[in-house]
This record gives structure tokens, sequence and C-alpha cells, in this order.
């Protein structure tokens, strides 16, 4: 979806190329997987100035718009969104279905913990990668305050014509090393889990004689690559992605809750209450999010039950 979304920008910059933007997706995604095999070591040292730059350029496209619209910053009273769920309660609630892709993608962060540890992990998204999201998002609805035709796609229209295609290129970019960040994550995991004996053995590659993390499991690598070929062929676009995406995320968030909440009362011997007030806070928000995903079941919400239904048999 991250890559998807970033070629898409090629429908803005040449409305003619619209047919390119799967192809294009497909070339890259491919291009990614093979190359996993190389180690990710060598464009290690390069994804750090990418993120870096990326995250300054949409911080200052950003508060450029803002600064058009100031008055977009009223939206930190959460009292309007209160008024939403007051006035139109269905709808509010079917709108969480679709704000709920604004906050998700800090679970990659946490993918690759067990290599960076808390601390780099807590200093690149505070210091970072949240600033520079807020920044984005409340640009963006300040443009659609400015220019409701903006809809179309209100993160590719912050910018000036001029710089179109350039962050196009730098939105590709840090989609692959997004991607780069799951697909070694989806690595480490699986590693834990063969060592912890919820997985089969299964052959694991290490492609660094100095770091332990960096390794490569051909067999996931494989069955990702398939899964995210077939995902593009089927949906071919980030908005129908969205909906297996947000149903997916929004479980994940919610059996991580749960996980959470068993951890505290068997390891940590939290008080009942204190579980509750905690894990349950956490667990309104996330089914909350996750229900309203519900809807988008049969739009390709099934994908992952689907795929998640498999694994666990």
């Amino acid at each position: 979806i991250s890559v998807l979304s970033a070629v898409e920008g090629l429908e803005i910059a040449v409305p003619e190329l619209r047919h390119v933007v799967v192809p294009a997706t497909l070339v890259i995604l491919l291009a990614l997987f093979v190359c996993q095999r190389y180690g990710t070591a060598r464009v290690g040292g390069v994804f750090g100035p990418i993120m870096i730059v990326w995250f300054a350029t949409i911080g200052a496209l950003g508060a450029i718009e803002i600064a058009h619209a100031p008055e977009i910053l009223l939206a930190f009273n959460p009292w309007h969104g209160v008024q939403v769920f007051v006035h139109h309660p269905t709808a509010g609630f079917l709108v969480l279905g679709a704000v709920v892709l604004a906050i998700t993608g800090a679970e990659a962060l946490y993918a690759d913990m067990g290599h960076f540890g808390r601390g780099p992990i807590r200093l690149a998204w505070f210091g970072v990668v949240l600033p520079a999201l807020l920044l984005n998002y409340f640009g963006q609805g300040a443009l659609l305050l400015r220019i409701p035709e903006a809809v179309e796609n209100p993160f590719y229209l912050l910018a000036p014509r001029s710089l179109l295609y350039p962050l196009l290129v730098l939105a590709t970019l840090a989609a692959i090393v997004a991607s780069q960040a799951h697909i070694s994550g989806a690595f480490s995991l699986t590693h834990q889990c063969v060592q912890l004996r919820y997985s089969h053995r299964v052959s694991i590659v290490h492609t660094s004689r100095s770091q332990a993390g960096q390794i490569y499991i051909p067999s996931v690598n494989t069955a990702l690559m398939v899964g995210c070929l077939l995902l593009v062929m089927s949906f071919r676009s980030s908005t129908a992605l969205g909906a297996a995406y947000g149903i997916a995320v929004t479980g994940t968030m919610a059996i991580t809750t749960v996980l959470f909440a068993a951890l505290a009362r068997q390891r940590w011997r939290w008080s009942l209450w204190r579980i509750a007030g905690v894990a349950g806070g956490l667990l309104f928000i996330d089914l909350a999010f996750a229900s309203a995903n519900l809807t988008k079941v049969r739009q390709g919400g099934w994908v992952p039950l689907a795929i998640a239904a498999g694994l666990f048999l």
C-alpha cells in the first residue's frame, strides 16, 4: 500500500500515465524482494539520510500550507471530534474506519525494536516522525479548507507543480525504505517464532558477519513477494487496499492490547483494576476502530482475515 500510494503520484503529475501505476509498482516490489538475499547492510547507510530528507520535506510542505490557513490548528481541540459524534453518530462511527489509516504505521517502528532498543525508537518517533506527520496532516487539512477540490490527492497537491516530480521520486524511495523495514521485521519475528518453537524450522541465512539481526529467510521472502504482488494486481489502488489494511492493522492493535493485559496479569502481577484502567482504555479505542473497519470486510477486508485464519489453522 505504501509503494502503490507513492507511485500513484504519477496520476497527478501526468494523468495520461495512469495505466503505468500498477506495472511500475509491481516492478519496484519485485526488485525489492529479489534484492533481499544480498542483505540490507550495504544499502542501510543510505536509508537514514533518505528518511531524514523525507520527513523534513513533508513537514516543511505541511508547515507552508498551515501558514496559509492557520485556522486548521483549531483541530487540536478534541471538542470538534466530540461534536461530530453527538450530531452525526453514524457518520462519525464510519469515519473512524477512514481516519484509522492516519494513525497507523507506527507499529513498523516496533517490528525492529529487538535490533535497536527502545532509546533509538523513541528518539526517532518523538524527535522526527511524529512532528513531521502532524505538520503534514494539518497541512493537508489546511489545503482542503482553502481548496476542497484537492481532495483528489491532498498529499501530492501540497507541493508546487515544479516540485511534484522530485516529491514523487522521494515518496517512492521512502516507501521502499518503509517496505524494507516491514520485510526485515517479518524475518526477525519469524526467527523469534522458530526459537520459541511457535513455528516449524525454516532456512535462515545470516547476511552479515558482525550484525546478528541481519538475516534473510527465503521462504518468508517468497511468501511475502507472492502475496504483495497478488494484492497489487487484485486491488490496483491504495484506496481499495485500504480496506484490507484497515482490518489487518486494527485487528493487530486489539490483539496486542489483549496480550498486554495477559502479560501484565501473569508476569507483572498487576491488579485487575489497574489492568482494566490501562488495557481497558486502550481496548475501547482499538475495538472502536476495529468495529468501524468491519464494514469493509466485503470490499477486501476478508483478505487479511482469510490469511490469518490459514496461518492459525
